[in-house]
């Protein structure tokens, strides 16, 4: 009540700078010569006998000048001399802290320059956020404030670029979308939309190119690839490739006359059986007329383990192999084949629990047929066949390329 002061945060600041001494406290606020500490000053400037005439005259002389003289005691004023306050900042940036101390005479600005230091950011890219009274200015000093001996901010960067981290995202994100891949066979002036996943990888898709042109990969001339793009092992996600489309361009590395004709000859052959419809060749496949015939292709073109083994006895094993051979072949996007005989696809389809009855898909393949090659990876294993089959199809397969399996 001495000092006139009515706010509490003040008062406790005050304390708080001359370490809860009160006394010290008042005094530093109260003019000295209104001090509550008259009576020790007095008593330094009283010496000499307490009793006499002397000491009375000489009491009575110095009492006018008694205020001044106990103005002007410089010793007794330093004990009550303002100690600086510091200050306490623990400031978050993203996954990491910082302490910063400093005295509360130093400006927000000093903060930054701090953090500039310790996190290698710009101070003038930094937002520091977390004051109580509201957004401050650099230039603002921190007594002005209030501030208690402890406090909590952080930094904001909407300027700067993220972390590494989300490029570690945007590469997951890659990886799991799918590249349009256009590819135009140079010798026949052909195309092929092929899908990939970003997962794939650039081998895979010379591999599935060679069962489209027949050009083994050693003897596939490209044009079109990112500079990037300089091993084979690669994914697409990180090759460089345009999304979603990206165009290609593949030709025999060696391409004599004679292979040109050749693969003109195949290329009708392929757009003749495609304009027919679908009666013709199931017509071809009762008279036992070989795929391998019909469509020009040679069963030694296709160097690729057989989808089924010959005379499999067991279905589940030889649909077990099936599945394998076809997830090396088209890639993991594809539509999930039942395991086991047709029979117990029959049983699963149409008489299992009213609500998880499904309609029942049956995929034939044949290996000596440039059209299963086409039709397996354009649509086959397009993501929105495949996801429409499994919600609303058991699928079984079957490869009718051996004589003995087709006889089954």
């Amino acid at each position: 009540a001495c000092t006139g002061i009515e706010n509490i945060d003040e008062a406790i600041t005050l304390l708080e700078q001359n370490n809860w001494d009160l006394v010290a406290a008042i005094n530093g606020v109260i003019p000295q010569e209104n001090g509550i500490l008259q009576s020790e000053y007095g008593v330094e400037t009283l010496h000499g006998p307490a009793y006499g005439p002397s000491s009375h005259s000489a009491a009575a002389s110095s009492a006018p000048s008694s205020s001044s003289a106990f103005r002007h005691v410089v010793p007794s004023r330093q004990i009550v001399e303002r100690q600086p306050r510091m200050l306490d900042f623990r400031v978050e940036y993203r996954d990491r802290n910082v302490d910063v101390v400093l005295e509360d005479s130093s400006t927000v600005g000093d903060i930054k320059h701090i953090l500039e230091n310790e996190l290698q950011i710009p101070a003038s890219k930094m937002l520091l956020k977390g004051w109580k009274t509201g957004d401050v200015d650099d230039s603002t000093v921190l007594k002005s404030l209030h501030l208690p001996k402890n406090n909590s901010l952080y930094v904001l960067t909407p300027d700067l670029p993220p972390p590494s981290s989300s490029h570690s995202g945007a590469l997951q994100e890659s990886l799991n979308q799918n590249f349009m891949l256009i590819v135009t066979h140079r010798e026949v002036q052909r195309e092929y939309n092929l899908n990939f996943s970003g997962s794939s990888t650039i081998q895979e898709v010379k591999r599935n190119v060679y069962d489209l042109t027949s050009i083994p990969v050693r003897h596939q001339l490209w044009e079109g690839w990112p500079s990037s793009a300089t091993d084979d092992s690669m994914t697409l996600a990180v090759s460089g490739l345009t999304f979603p489309c990206h165009r290609l361009t593949v030709g025999r590395r060696s391409s004599p006359v004679q292979t040109r004709e050749q693969s003109e000859e195949q290329c009708t052959d392929v757009h003749m059986v495609s304009d027919s419809d679908g009666d013709d060749f199931e017509d071809a496949t009762e008279f036992g007329v070989d795929d391998g015939e019909m469509f020009g292709v040679a069963s030694s073109a296709l160097r690729k383990s057989p989808m089924m083994p010959e005379n499999a006895e067991n279905e589940g094993d030889a649909l077990l192999q099936f599945t394998a051979e076809f997830s090396s072949r088209y890639g993991d996007c594809h539509p999930v084949y039942f395991i086991g005989s047709l029979e117990a696809a029959f049983q699963e389809a149409f008489y299992g629990k009213a609500r998880d009855r499904k309609l029942l898909a049956i995929y034939l393949h044949h290996d000596e047929s440039v059209l299963t090659n086409v039709f397996c990876s354009q649509m086959l294993c397009a993501e929105s066949i495949v996801s429409y089959l499994s919600q609303n199809f058991i699928t079984w397969a079957w490869d009718m390329t051996k004589e003995a399996n087709r006889a089954r």
